[in-house]
């Protein structure tokens, strides 16, 4: 059934996800209550998901700066200021050791006790939630706290080897296989949605995509035994100390 899980010795948190809103579907409950608790949260988005929307008149650059800051807002909504975007093409991510290096870079800079970060593995029952840059990104996330960030012989002669090495000690995996443990969002599920909705370029019926989701919180609440009405966010917790 998992268990709730506990903020009370975090003080930093990275979150690493490959498009804009990929954090607010996965994990933005979970962050606006970290958040309230004054942790500091920052953002770190692989690609600007300029592949991404329905608008076919708008052209990729100018999709790439919508979806910047369209997470922007919806960062502001939770509690976060901060974000970092890497650049890589929307699409055609994958885990070498240039977003091995760019992540591990990241994680260097900020520093975090926990990393949150999108499932290294393919579930075959979820199309959607099986996206190609979901993957690369999270398996790339995972290299990058062991062994990169941590190895201070890492990435010789490059950025990241001018920084500090760090050791993570644990990753959250968003819907992971064995996503057990839960963070209850009943609270801030108002601003979740609240930050879902600020993706406008991506939501052609924004009110059937906040009834759709609203039933799907609820229904990983009620899966892990949690009260009838209630809301939850899962996470597969990796110790990577």
């Amino acid at each position: 059934m998992g268990q709730m899980m506990d903020f009370s010795d975090i003080e930093r948190v990275l979150v690493v996800t490959a498009h804009p809103d990929d954090v607010d579907f996965g994990a933005a409950g979970t962050v606006a209550n970290m958040t309230d608790a004054g942790i500091e949260v920052v953002y770190c988005l692989v690609t600007d998901g300029q592949a991404g929307g329905f608008d076919r008149t708008i052209p990729r650059a100018g999709m790439a700066a919508i979806r910047r800051e369209e997470q922007t807002k919806a960062a502001a909504e939770v509690g976060v200021s901060r974000l970092i975007f890497l650049g890589h093409m929307d699409g055609e991510v994958v885990a070498d050791m240039q977003l091995r290096h760019d992540i591990s870079a990241v994680i260097r800079e900020v520093r975090p006790q926990v990393v949150i970060t999108q499932n290294p593995v393919r579930n075959l029952d979820s199309t959607y939630g099986s996206h190609p840059d979901h993957i690369a990104t999270g398996e790339a996330t995972m290299c990058a706290v062991y062994p990169d960030a941590r190895n201070p012989f890492a990435f010789a002669g490059q950025l990241c080897a001018e920084l500090d090495d760090w050791t993570v000690d644990e990753v959250w995996v968003m819907l992971g296989a064995g996503a057990h443990d839960f963070v209850d969002i009943t609270s801030q599920l108002d601003r979740k949605i609240r930050a879902l909705r600020c993706h406008e370029s991506q939501h052609r019926d924004p009110d059937a995509m906040e009834e759709r989701v609203r039933a799907w919180w609820m229904s990983i609440a009620a899966e892990r035994g949690r009260p009838e009405n209630t809301s939850a966010e899962a996470f597969r917790v990796v110790d990577t100390r």
